[in-house]
């Protein structure tokens, strides 16, 4: 996930901004890390460079 992306990506549960906590980078591109939701406070993992944005539970059926 490049930074720049941080300028359009909301939470999709109530449209807030997200804060980045990069676990690992390469340059400007975020490899692994985590998207926080400034207002209800829902996580969303960054993993081999792609968010994963699903709301919650759809992230726990798309594992089943």
């Amino acid at each position: 996930m490049k930074d720049s992306l941080m300028d359009v990506v909301c939470c999709p549960l109530d449209k807030a901004d997200l804060d980045l906590d990069a676990d690992e980078r390469d340059g400007s591109e975020v490899l692994r890390g985590t998207l926080t939701c400034t207002e209800c406070g829902e996580t969303y993992p960054i993993e081999d460079g792609i968010p994963n944005l699903l709301p919650p539970d759809m992230r726990d059926e798309a594992a089943a």
